[in-house]
């Protein structure tokens, strides 16, 4: 499916042209996200309430809405403090007010708290989610966009680099505050003066453009002295997508987890059900076939502890009493006594990522979650959960996925004879064909003509020893196949120095393969934003959005 989309630039008016590609032609991909991708229903073993297509989702508003428990005022009141203070728009505020009225729903995604936002597919995640809002919307239906931001998370290392293509290759821009605590959640880990260094660094690896001072500005305005890596990523989030009406909400608030706290209260009591629900689904995946995305031990507990030090550790239940205990320090507890400090201190507590969607749609009205395919495989895990924990299944829907082809870059392939999938080719298979086609496509016709005379001559030379003794001609092979695998060896080798020696196409393809394949991953699971809000503005955030077709479930790759 190809389309053409006009938009505004800077520049004037711009034509896009998208492409689909389907996700089984790119490598890498799981059993059970194909599958699942290509027939949502026939996986409802895993997913209860799969649908087959995104125009369904508002089948489910009416169930979602009378199973919806917690007060809507109290939810909005803190949604309207923590969006305020990171400076929200007009947009998003008038969207938390009418998350207040009870035909409301909410359609919800989330991402790590990703230093300056972590890779391209938070953004994407983020505007598939406003793209159905206005879906629903266009049909009559009040729904609003929200935004989890995993800041409970306590992974520094997953959200302290942002990348960027050079021509040279990947620039990395590593943040990590002087003084921290090592095992907090990240969302709590405050930013120091050494956050001047990681921005002057990120922004000496992008091209000046009239767009880099403003963007510098935002940045630098989100990411100061004084604020933590939650506050950061939400204010920064908020701002660049003020024009949609995404509500951030920041799950390390206090009376957030006070709302949170009878869900929490449900999932002690139910652990053991829990742990042993999920145990059975995952040897069922692994069964037919698929993978499971978490291993669940006999010991694993849903829940974290978030002990007196700051640190957030890990719960295990002892096989020997059942009581629970902390990774890391002496707290023990019984599940009642669980409870009783749950009840009183909900802030101790915060969801392990199997609990945690229930969690989400426990505080909101969650008609739909937007994820990539680890949550798409996670859901597989948890669904159980929900019905142990007596909550509607809340169905997944893949988020768009993108690789953005700039016209440089379409040029250089086309300079060099590839397609964008050529690239998912091993380094030697695009040598091979870059050489063959472009650089010296004479020399490179020599191997295979040599290598059919002299497997012809080898051949009549074998059946010549056959005839005088078939030990001979045994004997021969080996040596056969010693000549093959010289000749090729030699191939790979010219094949290597050829196109070292040619710059400009050792140069174009460097450049080409740092950006559209970074490290061997899609574009999006490495690419920062800033990378094309240096080049093109907020006009970028503009674009994508007009791009998102829900009724896609493929690979689209955006060409302007």
């Amino acid at each position: 499916m190809n389309q053409e989309i006009d938009c505004v630039s800077a520049a004037g008016d711009l034509r896009m042209r998208i492409e689909s590609l389907p996700f089984a032609r790119i490598p890498g991909q799981s059993k059970l996200f194909l599958d699942y991708i290509a027939d949502p229903v026939s996986l409802s073993r895993y997913y209860p309430n799969a649908v087959a297509s995104h125009v369904e989702i508002a089948n489910r508003i009416a169930d979602v809405l009378s199973r919806h428990e917690v007060d809507r005022t109290a939810l909005c009141d803190v949604l309207q403090r923590q969006n305020t203070a990171v400076g929200a728009a007009a947009e998003t505020l008038e969207n938390i007010d009418l998350l207040r009225q009870s035909e409301t729903v909410a359609v919800l995604t989330g991402q790590q708290a990703g230093v300056f936002t972590g890779p391209l597919y938070t953004i994407y995640k983020a505007l598939s989610a406003v793209k159905m809002v206005a879906c629903l919307r266009e049909r009559g239906f009040a729904a609003v966009p929200v935004f989890w931001a995993a800041t409970e998370d306590h992974d520094l290392d997953e959200v302290s680099v942002a990348s960027v293509a050079t021509d040279d290759g990947i620039a990395d821009t590593f943040y990590r505050p002087r003084k921290y605590l090592e095992g907090s959640s990240v969302g709590t880990i405050a930013i120091d003066g050494s956050i001047d260094i990681a921005i002057a660094d990120l922004f000496s690896q992008l091209p000046a453009t009239e767009f880099s001072g403003k963007l510098r500005d935002l940045i630098a305005s989100a990411y100061r002295s004084g604020e933590n890596f939650g506050s950061s990523f939400t204010s920064l989030i908020s701002r660049l997508f003020s024009q949609y009406g995404l509500i951030i909400v920041d799950p390390l608030d206090a009376d957030i987890k006070r709302l949170a706290a009878p869900i929490y209260g449900t999932a002690i009591a139910r652990s053991i059900d829990m742990v042993t629900a999920i145990r059975a689904r995952s040897s069922k995946l692994v069964a037919d076939g698929y993978h499971q995305q978490v291993t669940v031990e006999q010991d694993y507990f849903p829940l974290f502890w978030h002990s007196d030090d700051g640190r957030r550790r890990s719960l295990r239940v002892d096989p020997k009493d059942g009581s629970v205990r902390a990774a890391g320090e002496k707290f023990k507890a019984t599940l009642p006594e669980l409870q009783r400090i749950m009840s009183q201190e909900p802030t101790r507590f915060s969801p392990g990522v199997m609990l945690r969607p229930v969690v989400q749609d426990y505080l909101f009205p969650t008609v739909c979650y937007f994820g990539g395919a680890a949550e798409i495989a996670y859901f597989a895990q948890n669904s159980d959960v929900y019905r142990i924990l007596d909550r509607p299944v809340t169905p997944i829907l893949h988020r768009q996925s993108f690789t953005v082809i700039e016209a440089r870059f379409d040029k250089y392939l086309e300079k060099l004879g590839l397609s964008f999938t050529d690239c998912f080719g091993s380094a030697d298979d695009l040598s091979s064909k870059i050489v063959a086609g472009v650089v010296d496509p004479v020399t490179a016709a020599l191997f295979p003509d040599i290598e059919a005379k002299i497997d012809s001559e080898l051949e009549r030379l074998a059946l010549a020893l056959a005839a005088i003794d078939p030990t001979l001609a045994a004997g021969f092979e080996t040596k056969r196949r010693k000549i093959r695998y010289h000749l090729a060896a030699a191939k790979k080798k010219f094949e290597t120095v050829r196109l070292k020696k040619d710059e400009t196409a050792d140069r174009r393809l460097r450049a080409s393969m740092a950006n559209l394949l970074p490290r061997g991953q899609l574009q999006e699971r490495t690419i920062n934003v800033t990378q094309y809000l240096d080049s093109y503005g907020m006009y970028f955030i503009d674009w994508i959005y007009k791009s998102i077709d829900l009724s896609d479930n493929s690979h689209r790759v955006i060409h302007f």
